[in-house]
């Protein structure tokens, strides 16, 4: 390449002249004049540059010169073409089509400061950085592969392939196309690469079509030349690659060789209908419009104006600006020689020219950077990475009598349906009549997208042998046919698709024992199986290299433990209080009583009489509260109070004791000293899993369970390991659980469920069909035929429902200690206040004894205290009575 370079730059040094005095400014220009791009843009840059030299407010005094070489579609003729730009000055080149010579004429430009632009070369991988006087006019495929991966993404493709010819033109646009899609969780599949369009044959495309025809994506990017691209449709069609189920989408290659033939009836090309392009977009203007009425006359009708043309146009006049800026700012035409080849070159017999540099390039290029018009192409200006602001594009869809134009995609907007010079920007709406896609074989509906790639073979969908719990899926009579209740699902998850599943079961397992789901899984990976149908739980390490389905039944970890029924005992009514509970209620009944006759014996005969009798009424009034039958009435303020509490306490206490004892005699007959996962956890018996199950890795990696306390079991195992006591408890998953305990009702669940997970279909890793199925299973969910399909199989209650929670404890003080702590205070302040009023009353009717305790006679016994009260009550109670009588006989009187 360097050695290339040097003999063109000797060429060019060799013809170069220098002359700074002429008016005339030359620009040169190659393109393959055999091509639509060629056609169209010279005749745009010449219609440009006679507006130029038309218009006396820009290059007054000075005149543009557009020489137009043809390149012959090579590399090799570009680089030739452009000798003859050397012969006079020139100060930029509009070149080329190709990447490839774009690539070697920028490097000419960076030594002999000359900038090269290009609307056709729009390699996204020509970077600015490497290629300094390089400069791309029209935006570069980076965003057309992007608007292309926002297509997929809203029409809800996963996987595309790309039919391309694979040069320097194409390919890197390809790459970036992968990269998007894969930012959308998309994903580029299938490549079908083709040779350099001057060797490609119909062969060959054939053979990449059917490559392609072979895999599973129906959604084909086209990404070549016009005259390739059309030949791969035409040949698609002949192998029934353009009916219905195909989704094509053509870069703007397409539309512009539409625009360009000036084709009013598409029925020459009816293999293009459904057919999905991308057009550069150039916004309705006064400008364009007039310029579009002129090409009739420039062209003689021979070939239409495309939006090449266009950015053809625009490229004259961006430079056309920017030399004149540069005139008016001082700058001057001039070119220096370049001795640095002489030097390299030494003596030679060649006897080149020193090449001649264009003093003033780096100044002219920062005009062109600095561009800020409006031309027909919309507003042009560069970003600092000198791509264009905010390319648009078109979305045309290829009818049977139009290309008709159905929305928009921008680099800052995204997709829409609204033009790209409307202040907002909307999503498009698939029920907008803009929006509205005819696809291939004139459909209307979406196609999916995909079909299966083994071209016809049924999908191998792997199911696991079960020899227990035959309920989710089994084994039917010992042939290869399955049942249970997860084929079950699929069935009728299947049978709401909308297209025919081909389809065959294949067993795994050897019907001695549960196959290793992990291994199961791990089988479509290795393409095994096209998939696993069957009771499969969704956990992380599975999804890492499957998808699932929605799943189509909850699933969670649980305990089983073995439930010890007590022995029976005539002593039950005494377990709901423990033993201290017990005597503090009959301390507390005892001191009740003494409470209440303290509070009542000086105003109420009930409490009064000789000791015995009184001691018996303490005792009977304060156990007959137990049973709200006590007969004695409280008359004192303080001694109702202190019953009213009391009262409270008793109901509170016997509402406990009786619920207690309910739960013993019924709820708690089963007994476990495991109450859940913690307590399991925290023992040291061993735990039972299932054995190929994901529970061993779960209890030992994420609760910390020693390895040495698992064993592993075939779910026959169960009910022998727990009753033996080999295990304490089964860990194991809350669909075989049921079906367990509706077997065995002397085991029992404890605790919550203390993981939350499902059972799902597995599938291939961006598998279309998983999302399908996902549909469909939510479908069954809806309708409620999921639930059918579930009682069907699994609703099975032989046992009766159980409670989840088996552990009880007595019920101790500390249940009660607060109420008890009032219900004392309240006692206390009660006797307090009596015991006052009694002493005040004492003082205030007897002085004699008052003086006698003031003088320190303090041995007067508490009889002789107590008889004064005794007769002062006997006294107000005779009065008492005396009074009730006198009125009595007043009454009989009258």
């Amino acid at each position: 390449m360097i050695s290339s370079l040097l003999f063109v730059l000797l060429i060019l040094g060799a013809l170069s002249t220098v002359n700074s005095k002429t008016n005339i400014i030359n620009i040169g220009s190659i393109f393959d004049q055999q091509s639509i791009t060629g056609k169209v843009s010279t005749i745009a840059m010449n219609a440009a540059v006679n507006d130029v030299n038309s218009d006396p407010k820009i290059l007054p005094g000075r005149r543009l010169s557009l020489s137009v070489n043809d390149a012959s579609f090579t590399g090799h003729f570009s680089i030739v073409s452009a000798m003859r730009y050397v012969k006079i000055p020139t100060v930029a080149i509009i070149s080329p089509q190709s990447t490839l010579s774009a690539r070697v004429l920028s490097l000419y430009g960076n030594e002999l400061h000359v900038p090269i632009l290009s609307f056709a070369a729009l390699d996204p991988a020509l970077s600015p950085l490497q290629y300094q006087y390089f400069l791309q006019t029209a935006p570069n495929d980076h965003y057309q592969m992007t608007a292309i991966a926002s297509m997929v993404s809203y029409f809800r493709y996963r996987e595309v392939s790309a039919i391309f010819t694979d040069d320097d033109q194409f390919r890197n646009g390809i790459n970036v196309l992968s990269n998007e899609l894969l930012k959308k969780r998309s994903k580029l599949l299938g490549k079908a690469p083709l040779p350099p369009h001057l060797i490609v044959t119909e062969e060959m495309i054939k053979e990449r079509l059917l490559k392609l025809m072979l895999m599973e994506p129906r959604v084909i990017i086209v990404h070549t030349y016009s005259e390739i691209g059309l030949k791969i449709f035409e040949i698609a069609e002949s192998l029934d690659m353009m009916k219905k189920g195909y989704v094509w989408i053509a870069t703007t290659w397409l539309s512009a060789y539409l625009d360009s033939r000036l084709i009013t009836n598409l029925n020459d090309i009816d293999y293009l209908y459904g057919v999905l392009t991308l057009r550069l977009h150039t916004p309705d203007s006064y400008r364009k419009k007039s310029f579009l009425k002129r090409w009739k006359n420039m062209s003689n009708g021979t070939i239409g104006p495309n939006t090449y043309a266009l950015y053809a146009y625009d490229s004259i006049w961006v430079i056309a600006y920017a030399i004149d800026k540069f005139l008016k700012t001082g700058g001057e035409i001039s070119f220096s020689k370049d001795v640095r080849l002489t030097k390299i070159m030494g003596s030679t017999r060649l006897n080149f020219k020193p090449l001649s540099i264009f003093e003033g390039g780096e100044h002219f290029l920062n005009n062109i950077l600095a561009t800020n018009m409006t031309g027909l192409t919309g507003p042009v200006s560069f970003r600092s990475d000198r791509s264009l602001v905010n390319p648009c594009y078109d979305i045309i869809n290829i009818l049977p009598t139009q290309a008709r134009l159905i929305g928009y995609w921008c680099n800052n907007s995204g997709l829409s349906v609204s033009t790209p010079e409307a202040t907002s920007f909307n999503p498009p709406s698939s029920s907008s009549s803009s929006g509205e896609v005819v696809w291939p074989g004139n459909a209307k509906d979406k196609p999916r997208g995909w079909e299966f790639s083994n071209n016809g073979r049924p999908l191998r969908i792997g199911v696991p042998l079960r020899t227990t719990f035959k309920e989710l899926v089994m084994q039917v009579n010992g042939s290869k046919k399955v049942g249970g209740f997860t084929i079950d699902v699929f069935l009728a998850a299947v049978k709401l698709l909308k297209y025919r599943l081909p389809y065959e079961f294949i067993l795994y397992g050897d019907g001695r024992r549960n196959p290793n789901y992990s291994d199961l899984v791990n089988k479509i990976a290795s393409n095994v199986f096209d998939a696993v149908v069957g009771d499969i739980t969704i956990v992380t390490n599975r999804t890492k290299v499957v998808d699932f389905t929605q799943p189509y039944i909850e699933s969670g970890l649980v305990v089983v433990v073995l439930i010890h029924k007590p022995h029976s005992s005539s002593w039950a009514y005494l377990q709901p209080f423990s033993l201290q509970m017990w005597v503090v209620i009959a301390l507390l009944f005892i001191f009740v009583g003494v409470v209440v006759w303290l509070l009542e014996h000086r105003h109420n005969d009930e409490f009064r009489g000789p000791p015995k009798r009184q001691l018996v009424t303490i005792m009977w009034f304060t156990f007959s509260t137990m049973f709200f039958a006590h007969r004695e009435n409280t008359i004192s303020t303080l001694g109702r109070m202190v019953v009213f509490i009391w009262l409270f306490v008793v109901l509170i206490v016997n509402s406990s004791y009786t619920a207690s004892l309910t739960s013993i005699l019924t709820v708690q007959q089963l007994q476990s000293p495991i109450s859940g996962i913690e307590s399991l956890i925290m023992g040291n018996e061993l735990i039972g899993y299932p054995i190929g199950s994901y529970i061993e890795s779960y209890l030992v990696k994420e609760l910390n369970v020693p390895a040495s306390r698992l064993v592993a079991l075939n779910s026959l195992e169960y009910a022998e390991k727990l009753l033996s006591g080999t295990v304490a408890a089964i860990v194991t998953e809350r669909p075989y659980v049921d079906l367990f305990l509706s077997n065995h009702c002397q085991f029992q669940v404890v605790g919550q469920q203390f993981t939350k997970s499902g059972f799902g279909f597995a599938f291939p890793k961006d598998s279309p069909l998983a999302v399908d199925i996902s549909t469909a299973i939510l479908k069954l969910a809806e309708t409620g035929e999921l639930q059918k399909i579930h009682d069907r199989w699994l609703n099975k209650q032989a046992c009766g429902p159980q409670s989840s929670s088996i552990v009880s404890d007595k019920l101790q003080i500390q249940h009660f200690w607060g109420l008890f702590l009032i219900f004392g205070l309240v006692c206390v302040v009660a006797l307090f206040i009596h015991l006052c009023k009694t002493v005040y009353e004492f003082r205030r009717d007897h002085p004699r004894i008052q003086r006698s305790i003031q003088k320190g006679h303090r041995s007067m016994p508490l009889q002789r205290f107590m008889r004064f009260m005794d007769q002062k009550q006997v006294a107000q109670n005779m009065s008492k009575r005396k009074r009730m009588t006198s009125g009595m006989n007043d009454e009989r009187e009258v």
